[in-house]
């Protein structure tokens, strides 16, 4: 039996570096959780990273020494703010890590920075790291297009109160998707804005729509409009385990690849289904 993967979580505080823990501890016997990492000056920083998770004392404590913990660990899962996750990034290639990174609302420039960082480490970047969201993604193409010209786009997200970007990472991968499906890009054809009167729809374009409140822990809907019909795909999370259970397994999935930027379609094998080609 090959020996566990080590693992470092940052933001270990936060919402998905809890339920990273949670989900290492509780279903995945092949990693080896060895590195919580948190805000520098942070209050909670020496606590058990399993109590600050709410579970079991794990002997671990949570500490703001991510260059120390990059050399006991064989890959690290980024969850911070932007900003934090490409300094952590520049540390990953500094030491030669491979990283999963699914933090959302990068900048082009910041993009393009990961791209860069992929050409010496391999990274897997995912707005969304849910399998089902992941495979909604993978054949809304074939449905776009099979569809056709006819039906009106809108893409509708909700999330909790406190999210800082929107429209979210997951809305706009899936309006690529729809954009794919008809052979042009996003860019060209979001609309993002329609407040005061901004007179009749664009025949062709794909509206955002962004909902925040409490604890919402995240939905996407797209919503297809035809004449006479209407087709909704939906995607509700319920918890956080679910984008922790796609995280890790992108993880396990980084054993041994080369150098590259690679996405979740990448680490569940959705690009060798035909309807994709």
């Amino acid at each position: 039996m090959a020996e566990a993967w080590r693992v470092g979580v940052t933001a270990v505080a936060g919402r998905m570096g809890r339920a990273l823990v949670q989900a290492i501890v509780a279903h995945h016997p092949e990693l080896q959780l060895v590195a919580a990492i948190g805000r520098s000056g942070a209050a909670y920083l020496g606590e058990d990273a399993g109590r600050l998770a709410g579970i079991q004392a794990l002997g671990l404590p949570v500490s703001a020494d991510l260059a120390g913990a990059l050399a006991d660990l064989d890959a690290l899962i980024e969850f911070g703010p932007a900003e934090a996750a490409l300094a952590h990034v520049a540390a990953c290639v500094a030491a030669a890590k491979p990283v999963v990174v699914g933090t959302t609302g990068f900048s082009v420039t910041q993009r393009a920075e990961l791209e860069n960082a992929s050409q010496y480490i391999p990274l897997v970047l995912a707005p969304n790291m849910s399998v089902g969201v992941n495979v909604l993604l993978a054949f809304l193409p074939a449905i776009t297009a099979a569809l056709g010209e006819g039906y009106d786009v809108e893409i509708v997200e909700a999330h909790h109160r406190h999210k800082m970007d929107a429209p979210s990472g997951t809305a706009l991968a899936l309006g690529r998707a729809v954009a794919v499906g008809r052979g042009q890009h996003l860019d060209d054809i979001q609309c993002l804005d329609r407040n005061g009167v901004p007179g009749p729809r664009v025949a062709g374009s794909i509206g955002f729509a962004t909902l925040r409140g409490a604890d919402v822990v995240g939905e996407h809907t797209v919503w297809m409009a035809g004449a006479g019909e209407r087709l909704e795909l939906t995607h509700r999370a319920a918890s956080r385990l679910n984008f922790a259970e796609g995280a890790l397994r992108a993880a396990s999935w980084l054993r041994g690849r080369a150098p590259g930027l690679y996405d979740m379609q990448d680490v569940l094998g959705l690009k060798d289904f035909a309807v994709l080609q």
